[in-house]
């Protein structure tokens, strides 16, 4: 990986900063390097020698000396277990640069620390989560060839690859938009993201029903005899290896995750429960679909411990190796 990565700021009050400055202790010694974006006094208010730069391409020289920081035009104030309103344009500036940096080919993908979303909305931002924004800043710029653009989110972790068809919606909305269509579009950019980006030649997906047991053939709802089984149909015919709909209580245990690559479920907390339990501390959420690599820790800012130094950086170390592990496989095709 010749471009280092870029790593958002996340939300400064949180645990981001700390989990940055153990991050970087953890990587300094090897291939898998990285510059922040952020205020450099939030840098420097950690255990981490901090370098400030000017360009990614001075990541190199420094990095294994220092943190390497590139400064937001924003100041941040921030103290450790609050999320404030007055910080959410300096953590929106550091993604937008991250992806900016990322589309141009400066940085080889995006690592984003948790933000806290309810500080942003207070702030005006208008997008209800990371994966919905990014899809907007990178719309113009050009997928790979031969892929489907998203977004699509997964949680990849060592057990367990999951992804929910909907995503950040109430339960209603996201029952009222599921269609066909959107099953088909999300499995799609899951299976040319594991041939592509995971490397497997003839990814399996197993996707989950809607309603209990799958329906029980109608009996307990109808969505996943018209809706999702269609879908799944067509896929095949298609020539995606694809089974389902299966009841979602069946399906992550471990004879049974061995018989596919991903779970594609209707709902983010189909996906993302059995995910983050089997997973916490080394599963990584990816936004696939997009014209950038992207990965982030599968967990929140936990302002209840941010500034204590309990937290664990495990998940970031885990999304930064596996952004690298993906750019040099987009690289190489």
């Amino acid at each position: 990986m010749k471009a280092p990565l870029a790593l958002t700021m996340g939300e400064p009050g949180g645990v981001g900063p700390e989990l940055v400055a153990k991050a970087w202790d953890a990587l300094r010694g090897g291939d898998t390097r990285f510059f922040l974006i952020a205020d450099p006094a939030l840098a420097r208010a950690t255990p981490a020698k901090v370098a400030v730069i000017s360009s990614p391409g001075e990541c190199a020289k420094v990095f294994s000396d220092a943190l390497p920081v590139l400064p937001l035009q924003r100041p941040v104030e921030a103290a450790p277990g609050h999320a404030e309103a007055k910080n959410a344009a300096a953590v929106i500036e550091s993604i937008e640069r991250a992806v900016a940096l990322a589309i141009s080919g400066a940085a080889a993908g995006v690592v984003t620390n948790p933000i806290q979303k309810a500080a942003l909305i207070k702030a005006g931002f208008q997008f209800p989560g990371h994966t919905e924004f990014l899809a907007d800043l990178t719309k113009d710029a050009p997928m790979p060839a031969g892929r489907k653009r998203g977004p699509v989110m997964m949680i990849a972790g060592p057990a367990l690859r999951s992804v929910p068809v909907t995503i950040h919606q109430s339960i209603l909305e996201a029952v009222n938009a599921l269609n066909g269509a959107l099953i088909e579009q999300t499995c799609i950019v899951a299976g040319e993201a594991l041939r592509h980006d995971f490397g497997l030649f003839r990814p399996r997906l197993a996707v989950s029903g809607l309603n209990p047991h799958a329906g029980e053939g109608g009996a307990l709802g109808h969505e996943d005899l018209d809706i999702i089984a269609p879908a799944i149909a067509r896929l095949r015919k298609a020539g995606l290896d694809v089974r389902g709909p299966l009841p979602a209580d069946t399906m992550f245990h471990e004879e049974a995750r061995g018989r596919y690559d991903a779970a594609v479920c209707m709902l983010h907390d189909q996906a993302l429960i059995p995910a983050k339990t089997l997973g916490f501390h080394d599963a990584v959420n990816v936004t696939l679909g997009l014209p950038i690599v992207r990965t982030s820790p599968d967990h929140g800012t936990a302002l209840d411990i941010a500034g204590t130094g309990a937290a664990r950086a495990d998940s970031l170390i885990a999304a930064l190796h596996l952004a690298a592990e993906i750019a040099e496989r987009r690289a190489a095709q």
